[in-house]
């Protein structure tokens, strides 16, 4: 029963009757590469170099593309799934000249297993069409049996001179129809039947060995996928130490620089205070020098802890602690935490704005959002001009995430420094960023704590009429 159902479905199958056209026109095209491959031995073998190697050169590009088309024809025809025919080329490497990639070419295995397979279209084409043409037109001669006989029948006369065809001696009727007649037809149609079905069959099972033999010819070896594949993972992974490399010594720059004058200011200062008592400062200028010395030790503080974060974060040891909160307390500890020092030094004045309803709970970490918010409102004071504005804004962005949006009214951002704001030790004005403060490192830090707690930072500026960073949380479920 199942090689009958099997036998069923290849005699109403489509992909049956395409294996037979596919393997009954392999010799058009083979007759081609035949002579394609004629002429590139004729050029071999010539002594005539301004003739032999161009033609040889000519005829082995064209039977490359033959190939490339007998690859993409069995894939798309036959619907087998045939890797690259040579390994993908190594990213980064230079243009090749014309005979390194000849060279390159030659050396290719499936170069010459190609150029074996459309050898093999010929013969086994001629092969392929006695074995299909002639059976089918034997099993449909069967099927067609019971039709023969009818036209004999209704042609012949049924007189004793009248003709009477081989298939009407062959069922043993007379020139009328009878029942012994129409009983053999019709036990030949259903041979013809089974015939043609088994012969499909057959079709399908050398379709899928040409389709084999296509993987195996056409395709680039296992071997040097996996040669090529380990090359490029070599190439990446020397590429990412080279990236290491170039990020541990702009570290080091960057950090030499950034040191160097808050701890060239504490010496000062310090010193200033430990001169003589004839020419030590008065008690206010002391207050004042004693004022710098904490600011600047605040800086470094500062630059250690986001150091310490960076390397965190780079070695994959940042320890979050995710769990539902809110965010209109985090937003009210930001606003308490800044907005008396934003007023007392920068005259720039911090507001909250909240929606009516309480926003759902959010997926994040309560000491690191406190963290990221107030690196962002710091930021927007430190850059806003006297009399200015700084608002940190809640709202429900749809009903998966919240956002939290802070925004200020000072100089912005140019659009081409804007997509740099995340990275490492980018700032946009560098004499501006030491005098308020910065290190070029809190947007970094910011942004890699928030894809920790699974959301989104984005900013947005336009010059001379502020910035605005957008925080994006997912709602806790």
């Amino acid at each position: 029963m199942v090689q009958i159902g099997s036998g069923i479905r290849a005699l109403a199958s489509r992909r049956s009757y395409l294996s037979a056209l596919f393997l009954v026109t392999r010799w058009i095209p083979g007759i081609v590469y035949v002579l394609l491959l004629s002429l590139g031995l004729i050029g071999a073998s010539t002594s005539i170099l301004l003739v032999g190697i161009p033609l040889l050169i000519g005829c082995l590009a064209l039977l490359w593309s033959c190939a490339a088309f007998e690859r993409d024809l069995a894939a798309w025809w036959l619907g087998v799934d045939l890797p690259p025919m040579r390994p993908p080329p190594r990213d980064g490497a230079g243009p090749s000249k014309g005979w390194q990639r000849l060279r390159e070419h030659l050396g290719l295995s499936v170069t010459w297993k190609s150029m074996a397979y459309l050898a093999l279209q010929l013969p086994m084409g001629l092969v392929a069409l006695l074995l299909v043409v002639v059976p089918i037109a034997f099993a449909l001669a069967l099927i067609l049996a019971p039709f023969f006989y009818l036209a004999d029948v209704l042609i012949s006369g049924g007189g004793p001179g009248d003709f009477a065809s081989p298939l009407l001696w062959l069922t043993g009727g007379s020139a009328r129809l009878d029942v012994r007649g129409l009983l053999v037809t019709a036990i030949l149609c259903v041979l013809g039947c089974a015939a043609l079905t088994a012969v499909l069959s057959l079709m399908n099972r050398a379709a899928n060995w040409w389709g084999t033999l296509a993987r195996s010819l056409l395709s680039a070896s296992d071997a040097e996928l996996e040669v090529a594949e380990a090359r490029r993972v070599a190439v990446d992974e020397h590429r990412r130490a080279e990236r290491a490399d170039r990020s541990r010594q702009e570290l080091i720059v960057n950090l030499s620089h950034e040191l160097r004058t808050p701890i060239a200011s504490i010496r000062g200062h310090v010193e200033a205070l430990r001169v003589t008592d004839r020419a030590r400062p008065d008690p206010s200028t002391a207050e004042r020098y004693l004022d710098v010395i904490a600011r600047e030790s605040d800086r470094l503080s500062a630059l250690v802890e986001d150091l310490m974060s960076l390397a965190r974060a780079e070695s994959d040891e940042l320890r979050l602690e995710i769990r539902p909160l809110s965010v209109e307390e985090v937003v009210g500890h930001t606003e308490r935490s800044v907005t008396a020092i934003a007023q007392r030094e920068r005259q720039v004045k911090v507001v909250t704005i909240l929606p009516p309803e309480p926003l759902p709970e959010v997926l994040a970490d309560h000491d690191r959002l406190l963290q990221v918010l107030l690196n962002l409102v710091r930021n927007a004071v430190a850059y806003t001009p006297e009399g200015g504005m700084v608002s940190i804004q809640a709202s429900r962005l749809d009903a998966g995430w919240v956002a939290v949006q802070v925004a200020d009214t000072g100089v912005g951002i140019e659009p081409a420094d804007l997509e740099h704001v995340f990275d490492r030790f980018y700032r946009a004005d560098a004499s501006r960023s030491r005098k308020t403060g910065g290190f070029g490192l809190g947007l970094s830090i910011a942004k890699d704590l928030v894809d920790a707690m699974g959301g989104a930072i984005t900013a947005e500026s336009r010059p001379g009429r502020g910035s605005r960073f957008q925080v994006a949380l997912r709602v806790a479920r």
